[in-house]
């Protein structure tokens, strides 16, 4: 049975009564301005550190600081040394066809202004558009450089200051890459002087490290069996050593970042290709899921950079009566102690067991519960902000008894239209805001936002 949700009034949101002890009182040093310099922040955890935060939101809603039009685009902002980069897509008017320009934009993070702008010619013919047009990989910054990718695989290394061009790949031309289903959404990953990304060339190079300064490569490493998938790159410390974990439609994989050397590999097909959520580590736990196929659980061996698998769900059908343990899409979990917080095939949250996979519990009130239902979710000390496809941002505590909602305000419209048939057909936001320097940045098909969160601000 579903465990009832309850939202808490702000009426009794009131603070704890300080605790004074020997006529003393302790206060928090308070956490420094924090970027999100790439795909989900710091590391790719998806966690926010920032104190001085609002504990609920205000009824007229929040401070938006600027709003900035901007085309078409999945791909989400990252926020770093005073600017917000962002990719679109502008279609061409005199084209009948999918043609037109992807670029990404510099805006001032104060003012929302365009600092610069650049941009290249593609065409969505070679990629199941219906279900967005515009770029899907979030920008990685790394100092002075921003790396892009677009979603027919145009690599680009630009001056983040100026948007010089200072090297760039072809995934298509360069690594025979085929481009998959609904385009490339895989953001590269910068480890010291190596740039990481999920290439999908053929036959050898699904995965390739450039010379982050030259784009000379590095290594390759893993054959392309099928489709590259949409996952992210992303590195774990565990068993001794630094792994770099590869979620791809075939399998799930262990890299040494280095080198590309592969520590261990198990095979699991994600079903049509949809290996999309980030990977996600607890303890010793390591966590992938897909609409169709369902989850694996692997647990890392503490010795040694190793893996086995600790169990995986068994349904292969995507119908929420039909699933088992999680049916993840887009939606990236949260694994808490021995407990895995998701959302599931038709956006119903879920709690489970970590070790075991048991379902403890569904909840139906978080995000609209259709197909490819999806949130985003980013922790924030005991609890978590929650981005979900209806443009809502949510304040919650997800815990082995339920959902608690504290709060929820209209943040931005869903602007972008998806579905197969008329049935299905609704519009959606599927963008992972930016949280940074005490704000949120979010945007839509028309235009990207910055909002205060700050306590101080309102």
């Amino acid at each position: 049975m579903p465990f009832p949700w309850r939202r808490i009034s702000r009426r009794s949101c009131l603070p704890a009564l300080p605790v004074v002890l020997a006529g003393l009182v302790w206060t928090p040093s308070p956490a420094a301005a924090e970027d999100w310099p790439q795909w989900r922040g710091a590391d790719r955890l998806g966690v926010w550190h920032e104190d001085g935060i609002v504990e609920s939101f205000p009824d007229s809603g929040l401070r938006v600081a600027w709003r900035t039009p901007i085309g078409s685009g999945y791909a989400g902002p990252a926020v770093a040394d005073g600017r917000v980069f962002v990719l679109d897509w502008q279609a061409d008017p005199d084209s009948r066809t999918l043609d037109g320009t992807e670029r990404v934009l510099a805006l001032d993070e104060e003012t929302g202004a365009v600092l610069w702008a650049h941009e290249w010619a593609t065409s969505y013919q070679i990629i199941q558009a219906r279900y967005a047009i515009g770029p899907r990989a979030t920008p990685t910054v790394d100092g002075e450089r921003v790396y892009v990718v677009g979603a027919t695989g145009r690599l680009w290394c630009l001056d983040a200051a100026t948007g010089a061009v200072v090297w760039q790949k072809d995934y298509i031309a360069d690594y025979d890459t085929t481009v998959p289903t609904w385009g490339i959404t895989s953001a590269p990953l910068v480890d010291g002087e190596r740039l990481i990304a999920l290439v999908g060339g053929e036959p050898d190079a699904l995965v390739v490290a450039f010379d982050k300064h030259t784009g000379s490569e590095t290594w390759r490493a893993l054959d392309v069996v099928g489709e590259m998938g949409y996952a992210q790159p992303i590195i774990y410390e565990a068993g001794g050593a630094r792994q770099l974990v590869i979620w791809h439609a075939a399998g799930l994989a262990s890299l040494d970042p280095e080198s590309g050397a592969v520590y261990w590999h198990e095979p699991w097909d994600a079903g049509m290709g949809m290996s999309i959520i980030t990977p996600v580590r607890g303890d010793d736990y390591l966590l992938v899921s897909s609409f169709y196929n369902g989850s694996l659980m692997m647990r890392l061996n503490q010795d040694r950079p190793d893996a086995t698998v600790l169990w995986h769900g068994e349904s292969r059908s995507e119908l929420p009566h039909q699933t088992d343990t999680l049916h993840a899409v887009m939606s990236t979990p949260i694994i808490a102690g021995d407990l895995i917080y998701g959302v599931d095939s038709y956006g119903e949250l879920r709690g489970l067991d970590a070790a075991t996979g048991d379902r403890l519990w569904d909840n139906y009130d978080m995000t609209p519960q259709e197909r490819w239902g999806t949130a985003f979710i980013v922790r924030h000390g005991d609890r978590y902000f929650v981005n979900n496809g209806e443009g809502d941002l949510i304040i919650a505590q997800f815990t082995p008894q339920g959902y608690v909602e504290i709060d929820r305000t209209h943040l931005i419209d869903a602007t972008n239209e998806v579905g197969t048939s008329r049935a299905w057909i609704r519009t959606v936001n599927w963008s992972h805001p930016a949280y940074a320097n005490r704000h949120i940045i979010h945007r839509n098909d028309n235009e990207i936002i910055r909002a205060s969160l700050a306590a101080a601000d309102y």
